[in-house]
This record gives C-alpha cells, sequence and structure tokens, in this order.
C-alpha cells in the first residue's frame, strides 16, 4: 500500500498537465458552462487442504511468492532480527525508462486534448458571436433552434471531453499498476540478495550511511526486467466500473393462517 502511495503521487506530479491559461470565453446561451479536462490469507485448520487458488505458506528458508507476505510467526516464536536497507522511490522512477515512457505519453496526451479543447471554444465563440449578430434580423423560432442546436453541440462535445480525459487517467493507472508490480519484485529480489528483511522509503529515515542505501541496485535491476510498459491505446474508451451488485430482496413473510370461525350460537 505504502508503494502504490508514492507512485500514485510522482506519477499526479510528473503526469499531470499545465494549466489552461484563464479565457474569458462567453457562456453558452442556456447557461451552460464549458468543461476543462484537468489533471491477509488465513490459514487452513489443521489437517484441512487448502482451498484452490490458495498457496500453501513458504517452508522456512523459502521465500513468499511474488504479491504473497510472508507468513507472521506463530504463537511464541520470536520475530526475527531486523535487518534494514533503503531505498528512495522518487529517484528509482527518475531513473525508470518505463515510467519515464509513461509520463511522457500521458503528458502528449493531455497537451493533445487540451489543445482540441481550446479549438472547440474558438469554435463556440464564432458561432455565439454570429448568433448574436444575428438577432435583430431572425425570426424568433429560427433563432431559438440555432440555439439549441449549439447547445446540443456543446452538450455532446463536453460528454467527449470527459470521456477522453477520464480514459488518460485509467490508461496510467493501468500502467502504473504494471510499474509497481515489477518494481514490488524487484525490490523483494534484491533484498534477498541482500540477507535484508525490512526496507524503508528514504523519507522515513533521518540518517543513514551508505551502505544501507538499495537505490542504486534497485533502478539497475528495474531498467533490466522493466524496459517499457503497455498501455492501452489512446482511441480506446474508458471501462466503467461495474455497478454493485443488488442486495438480495427479503424473503417474503408467510402468510398469516385464516382466523378460526366463531362455534355456533346455540338457543
Amino acid at each position: 500500500m505504502r508503494l502504490r502511495l508514492l507512485l500514485t503521487a510522482s506519477l499526479i506530479a510528473l503526469a499531470a498537465a499545465p494549466a489552461l491559461p484563464p479565457a474569458a470565453v462567453a457562456q453558452a446561451q442556456q447557461g451552460q458552462e464549458w468543461f476543462v479536462p484537468g489533471q491477509g490469507q488465513q490459514r487452513p485448520p489443521q489437517g484441512q487442504a487448502p482451498a484452490q487458488g490458495q498457496q500453501r505458506p513458504p517452508q522456512q528458508g523459502q521465500q513468499p511468492a511474488q504479491g504473497q507476505r510472508p507468513p507472521a510467526p506463530a504463537a511464541g516464536q520470536r520475530t526475527p532480527a531486523p535487518v534494514i536497507a533503503i531505498v528512495d522511490i522518487p529517484e528509482v522512477q527518475r531513473l525508470s525508462a518505463a515510467f519515464n515512457q509513461v509520463r511522457e505519453e500521458i503528458e502528449r496526451r493531455r497537451a493533445r486534448l487540451n489543445e482540441d479543447l481550446q479549438r472547440e471554444q474558438a469554435r463556440w465563440r464564432e458561432e455565439q458571436q454570429a448568433l448574436a449578430a444575428a438577432r435583430a434580423t431572425l425570426p424568433a423560432e429560427q433563432l431559438r433552434n440555432r440555439e439549441r442546436e449549439l447547445q446540443d453541440r456543446i452538450t455532446d462535445a463536453q460528454r467527449i471531453f470527459r470521456d477522453r480525459s477520464r480514459a488518460i487517467d485509467q490508461a496510467a493507472q493501468m500502467a502504473l499498476q504494471q510499474i509497481e508490480q515489477a518494481l514490488g519484485a524487484v525490490i523483494r529480489q534484491v533484498a534477498a540478495s541482500r540477507g535484508v528483511n525490512l526496507v524503508l522509503p528514504r523519507p522515513l529515515v533521518i540518517f543513514n550511511e551508505s551502505g544501507f542505501d538499495l537505490t542504486d541496485e534497485i533502478s539497475a535491476q528495474m531498467n533490466r526486467v522493466l524496459r517499457s510498459v503497455t498501455m492501452l491505446p489512446e482511441g480506446a474508451a474508458p471501462v466503467e466500473a461495474p455497478p454493485p451488485a443488488a442486495a438480495p430482496a427479503a424473503p417474503a413473510a408467510p402468510a398469516a393462517p385464516p382466523a378460526a370461525a366463531p362455534p355456533a350460537r346455540r338457543n
């Protein structure tokens, strides 16, 4: 989780597009505002085999599988002595060919989106000015129709720009997941080769000797393992998150038994 936060913060800081300059853009005839895109596994009971798809805990001296946390010490077992190392995640990113590829591609897509938006806004301004100039000569019904057509076109363009911005964000997140997985595996590999069992990010450490720092070794290994990342194509539509599953309907209450008829009254 800590690695995900560090990677996400750096990608946002590096790949965020510069803000558009403020433009004196008139609003649509009906007050429409224009959109500007921004920026533990549980162990099975004793004697029971693990469920399908569940990994067995590694044996003594065996490294845990990729993405799997090492098992916690059993009750009464002493925690191993810490062997600590340090890694500078932002520096690894700066030296990572894959991370720089993602950053440059996201910047390029953001810049193209902003350019297209500015051209579309200029077109809206021209059409609004033309409508304002023809207001005195056009019949009222024809003027309303043209205003309605312009408003519909602006609404459709807003939706398209929102979809493009969301697709860029999604492509960045998917690429970030690939980098995160590779970097996590590299950190564990380098730490195991050094006999390290605890790796801390550099911002948490006030002072350390250079021998504790694994940044250069991790950076070199990262570039050997992952030189580039496969990203979603630019024209791909964003994938919508699946809607939450509906809660099962409560079972109907059983019908009340019919009331017994009163006994017949004898005369």
